[in-house]
């Protein structure tokens, strides 16, 4: 069983609005076969607090406009790591030292990751090549 179309869908609107703010290493895994509760886990790092509010904020936005509404939000007052629930897809935003300490990617390294687009996850390695661009 993979994630359904609908919180793939999610999962990049969330990924872009968090692009829109500045955030970094952005990824999705799809943890559909380890959890019942959710399909995909995005998981995103900001540099400060302030930027993770904004992060969060952003994703809220995009995700009420899609409608997808947050049943659980934790650790908004710290903005060191919110993690914000929308049924279908759980999100992460992580203050990056916060990110590097807890490694949910390793915790979770058996799930897959779901293809971003290239724009959204950011550059691995720091090469900016556009393998992104394939035409049939």
């Amino acid at each position: 069983m993979v994630a359904d179309a609908s919180a793939r869908h999610l999962a990049v609107v969330a990924a872009r609005a968090a692009a829109d703010k500045k955030a970094h290493e952005i990824i999705a895994l799809d943890v559909s076969e380890r959890l019942v509760l959710t399909d995909v886990f995005l998981v995103v790092s900001g540099d400060n607090e302030r930027q993770v509010k904004a992060i969060v904020d952003g994703i809220d936005e995009a995700l009420h406009r899609e409608g997808a509404k947050a049943t659980r939000k934790e650790g908004v007052n710290e903005a060191r790591w919110v993690l914000v629930d929308y049924g279908e897809i759980v999100v992460h935003v992580q203050h990056e030292e916060d990110r590097e300490y807890y490694a949910l990617e390793r915790l979770w390294k058996d799930c897959p990751a779901i293809d971003l687009p290239d724009e959204l996850s950011g550059p691995a390695d720091g090469e900016g090549d556009a393998h992104g661009d394939v035409s049939a």
